[in-house]
């Protein structure tokens, strides 16, 4: 079984992963790590300190000679924009006292009995998100061995939608989509209308509000069997979601169809099942985003995200002040304008670590080299089934 912890605060020293149950024998390039960090800091909208954070990675343990050794693996990302005198000053930093609507600052101040935000906001900051990506790059290179491919793309801007159909079953055409996004500042596959996206930020900026959206994120080549419909808590479906919606700022998360299911009879939209004997058994079309009865059915693994908008304003709204208990305006903490193609690559991280997990589970082995003869014996039984 994969766990995965992360440690560390927005301007504290780093943030640190903790990852185990990754097999001995996989091969890790750094450099793979380092794109994925890279394509998360990437995004117009983002706040300043993209700019000069570094994302500098530094591996502690179980990685020897780039290749695991199946031991815990812990991995450092420095933060350069470290604040020792908010940490270990020999005078306390001036506290924050006005919670922003939407953010984690008065739930967390209220249950951990707290009276300075930054006990919370340091930690509850998407910063945290930089240990997901690197998980979730490890992940990826473990899911590469079987030729899983993970991707994602922004669907929804505000009013601004992309038109063309992308629950299929068709693995060229999203893998199409992706690669179109991937060379979009928004991470959106429509050419055409990225400017008006991009105009849509910049008067939220001028206005100093945040923008929300939706992204896909999907996973092609999974094999029929990961998951289980015996028990609630072993169904895939479930399991995805509590990875994504763990997310800052996701407030939904749908399964292929998703929500349009309740606009047709379901002789309009359950897949028919077909064979052919060099192909096994398939779908024509892929409404259930691949996933039937809490299993992967073989199918590409579909899923739409919602984020809300970030919750710092630059022009604040109302609050009140958790020492004097007077109405106040809320913090002004530097942040993002609009972070939906970046939480869309925080997803195909979350996504990556779930799936991994789950092979784990499905093929056990301590070792790559186990795991992948487990996996070839497996698709042989099936074929012959």
């Amino acid at each position: 079984m994969i766990r995965f912890y992360t440690a560390g605060e927005s301007h504290n020293k780093a943030i640190s992963v903790f990852l185990d149950g990754i097999p001995a024998g996989l091969k890790i390039s750094e450099q793979k790590i380092k794109n994925e960090l890279l394509r998360r800091k990437r995004g117009y909208g983002r706040g300043s300190r993209q700019s000069f954070e570094e994302d500098r990675i530094e591996i502690i343990s179980g990685i020897r000679y780039s290749e695991t050794i199946g031991s815990p693996i812990c991995i450092l990302v420095h933060n350069k924009d470290y604040r020792e005198k908010d940490f270990l000053g020999e005078e306390f930093s001036e506290p924050l006292l006005n919670p922003r609507p939407g953010h984690a600052d008065l739930t967390g101040v209220l249950k951990f009995l707290r009276n300075d935000l930054k006990d919370i906001s340091e930690r509850s900051s998407a910063r945290e998100t930089v240990g997901r990506v690197v998980a979730g790059a490890v992940c990826k290179q473990f899911l590469e061995n079987f030729s899983i491919i993970i991707g994602s793309f922004v669907v929804k801007v505000n009013n601004i939608k992309f038109e063309s159909n992308y629950i299929t079953s068709n693995k060229k055409i999203l893998l199409k989509y992706f690669n179109l996004a991937e060379k979009s500042t928004v991470r959106f596959p429509d050419k055409t209308k990225e400017k008006k996206i991009i105009r849509i930020i910049d008067k939220t900026k001028e206005k100093k509000d945040t923008l929300g959206g939706e992204f896909v994120v999907f996973a092609i080549n999974v094999p029929i069997g990961l998951g289980s419909h015996t028990q609630w808590c072993d169904k895939l479906n479930a399991k995805i979601l509590y990875y994504l919606s763990s997310i800052p700022a996701v407030k939904s998360v749908e399964i292929g169809l998703g929500e349009k299911y309740s606009c047709f009879f379901g002789s309009q939209v359950h897949d028919e099942i077909f064979y052919l004997p060099n192909k096994g058994f398939y779908r024509k079309t892929n409404n259930a985003g691949g996933i039937e009865g809490g299993i992967s059915n073989g199918e590409p693994i579909i899923l739409k995200c919602t984020m809300k908008p970030i919750p710092t304003l630059y022009n604040p709204l109302k609050s009140v002040n958790i020492k004097t208990k007077k109405s106040n305006k809320a913090e002004i903490i530097r942040s993002d304008i609009f972070v939906v193609p970046s939480g869309s690559i925080i997803a195909e991280s979350m996504l990556a670590i779930c799936l991994a997990n789950e092979f784990r589970i499905k093929f056990g082995g301590d070792s790559l080299k186990e795991i992948k003869q487990n996996y070839n014996n497996y698709l042989k039984e099936i074929k012959n089934l």
